[in-house]
């Protein structure tokens, strides 16, 4: 019988652990260990903090769910792992101590590094949890006029909630009394990678009245200013920043990441120079933004290449790096965005109502699914 181990209650580990128990039989045992028992549906968490949608349409019961298919589950923090005897550590859970694996499946996302924007907790709001989404959606309502500064602080790569946070206000502002400005560390084509996504961005946020401040890396946060590298200063009244991202802390040390933690995976989603593990979302070593539906892919490729070693056959499936983002404008529009890192091409880019709607579909699927 192979012990399989998933670890991380995300898109990636949760499609990883279904799409292994849906071919595997029950003589193999398979396990998720989770942070929380409660699964986020990220990209409902603009929809949420604007009252488009409930807590409840955001996220469902992870543990509900893994049982029904067969899937043990637990509810533990990792702290470490044992590559040498194939174990890891776990502790503030259900389970303290050592979890053993024939194969893992490593999908713990990213850990947000606050602690390089001196005052980010102090005085921001982010889009990056239920309770903060909350929390700003509160803010958000309390707030009649004045200045509105969104964005991304170095090493973030998330600029989808930006852009969507600043066309939900746009819609709902006063004329003339609030003035919206989103900065970025870079610029709009470093951030999607593409020149045509940055001008048909540009060009929306321009209908919009939305003021876009490049090339302004947020050095520290004050009670009602931000402050960049090179000393420039920005006011604000209402402020929602993403922190900059870097790899999970339980694998920095095991010298099989990048500089900032991030897992080195080939093509197969196999963990580079590690027998028995792949990893997958936001924890590996891609370029561009990390987003749900990429770790979507890679856990259905890591599952049928660790099924296909269980079985001594030939890993055959491959991961093709590429991103689909879709964000909500004024009015019911939206823009699509397709972009393949293996092509040197330009990205495709569609707008109009029916991207919305799709979006909205798959919130849906993922909803009924998993109740």
């Amino acid at each position: 019988m192979a012990k399989i181990l998933v670890l991380g209650g995300g898109f990636g580990g949760v499609v990883a652990a279904e799409s292994i128990a849906n071919q595997l039989g029950n003589e193999h045992q398979i396990t998720l260990v989770a942070r929380s028992d409660r699964f986020v549906f990220y990209p409902a968490l603009v929809s949420l903090a604007f009252g488009k949608c409930s807590l409840d349409d955001a996220s469902f019961d992870l543990r509900k769910s893994m049982l029904s298919r067969n899937i043990n589950f637990i509810e533990a923090e990792v702290a470490r792992l044992d590559l040498e005897r194939r174990k890891v550590v776990t502790a503030l859970g259900e389970v303290e101590g050592t979890i053993p694996y024939d194969y893992l499946v490593f999908a713990l996302g990213r850990r947000l590094a606050t602690e390089r924007t001196p005052g980010f907790f102090e005085h921001s709001h982010h889009l990056l949890d239920p309770e903060g989404a909350l929390k700003f959606g509160e803010a958000v309502r309390n707030f009649s006029s004045g200045d509105v500064v969104l964005g991304q602080c170095s090493g973030a790569r998330l600029p989808v909630p930006v852009y969507e946070t600043a066309f939900a206000l746009a819609k709902r502002r006063k004329e003339n009394a609030t003035r919206i400005t989103v900065v970025s560390p870079t610029s709009l084509e470093s951030e999607f990678g593409d020149a045509n996504v940055a001008q048909q961005l540009e060009t929306a946020l321009r209908r919009n009245r939305v003021e876009y401040l490049p090339h302004f890396p947020v050095d520290c946060i004050e009670r009602d200013r931000i402050i960049s590298r090179d000393g420039r200063a920005l006011k604000y009244d209402l402020l929602m920043l993403l922190p900059a991202f870097s790899g999970a802390p339980a694998v920095s040390r095991l010298g099989i990441s990048s500089d900032n933690g991030y897992l080195n995976v080939d093509e197969r989603m196999k963990v580079i120079g590690v027998e028995g593990m792949y990893a997958v979302g936001d924890c590996i070593n891609l370029t561009g933004p990390k987003l749900g539906h990429m770790a979507v892919r890679q856990a259905k490729v890591a599952a049928a290449n660790l099924l296909a070693e269980i079985d001594g056959r030939e890993a055959l499936a491959r991961y093709n790096h590429e991103e689909t983002m879709i964000i909500d404008a004024t009015d019911g529009d939206t823009l699509y965005i397709h972009k393949d890192f293996a092509s040197d091409g330009s990205s495709s880019v569609r707008q109009g109502r029916f991207w919305g709607w799709a979006k909205r579909a798959q919130e849906k699927y993922w909803e009924t699914m998993h109740v």
